[in-house]
């Protein structure tokens, strides 16, 4: 190969930026987002799958990251060192109920069957994360299972608290609550400020109790739901009980999440 040859090689290898297109997908996050485990039909299969809506990964995609998903599994030890030491960072999405007997109490008529394989899973990496100080964003159950994880509790059936069922209307449609942002907090910094009147898109029916040791509340709504928490000795761990994937025109969060693993 000639001098010439070896020089339109590397052009066609390379763009404006001068990187390999290689050495740029090597250096974009590897996000993992934990899925459902569900009985789903495509085609002619009825059959257990696991799946996950796929606003979800463009979020992440369109945030410069990498999605990896991570169905429930049994949660050894080696298995949770493996997956762990391949991502750059983590997601808990939303799903089922958190099993109560995690934090101490016994199931509401209202709370879902509990979900064993995915508490469990879902437990494991991230404390996980948290010891090797990953950073992880968890999406309304994923805020719940944080605060479980830490020692919190959960209400388990929140318009017996408040009185209304506008953060969860029900039939797929997700509730817009305004929330108030408290600063100084990550949160804060991330969406420009203490942001009172801030929209987001809701769908639970469950929300934090007795907010464990080690997170600090940053957003409430108007009747004093906690919407987030965030533990400020990490490098990146906030939880939000509302589901920011559902707002494609804003990313902030997902582009604050992969921008940490920078």
């Amino acid at each position: 190969m000639t001098d010439t040859d070896v020089g339109a090689a590397a052009s066609a290898d390379t763009d404006r930026t001068g990187v390999a297109p290689a050495t740029r997908a090597a250096a974009a996050a590897i996000v993992g987002i934990t899925t459902y485990l569900e009985q789903a039909r495509t085609g002619v299969w009825d059959v257990r799958s696991a799946v996950l809506p796929q606003v979800y990964l463009d979020s992440v995609t369109n945030a410069g990251g990498v999605a990896v998903l991570l169905p429930p599994q049994a949660p050894t030890p080696e298995a949770v060192d493996r997956v762990l030491g391949s991502l750059d960072a983590l997601v808990l999405s939303g799903g089922a109920d958190v099993d109560p007997a995690l934090y101490g109490q016994d199931r509401h008529q209202h709370t879902s069957e509990p979900r064993v394989d995915r508490d469990s899973w879902e437990l494991a990496l991230l404390r996980g994360a948290i010891e090797r100080d990953l950073p992880f964003l968890a999406i309304c159950r994923g805020a719940q299972l944080l605060n479980v994880a830490l020692g919190g509790t959960l209400h388990q059936h929140l318009p017996e608290v408040v009185g209304t069922e506008r953060y969860q209307p029900g039939g797929g449609v997700f509730g817009a609550v305004d929330v108030t942002v408290t600063g100084p907090s990550l949160l804060a910094d991330v969406l420009g400020g203490e942001a009172a009147g801030l929209t987001v898109q809701c769908y639970h029916h469950q929300a934090l109790d007795r907010v464990a040791r080690g997170l600090t509340v940053t957003a409430t709504s108007e009747d004093g739901v906690i919407e987030a928490v965030e533990m400020p000795s990490a490098r990146f761990g906030v939880g939000v009980q509302w589901h920011p994937e559902e707002d494609a025109a804003d990313g902030r969060l997902f582009a604050a999440l992969v921008a940490a693993t920078r």
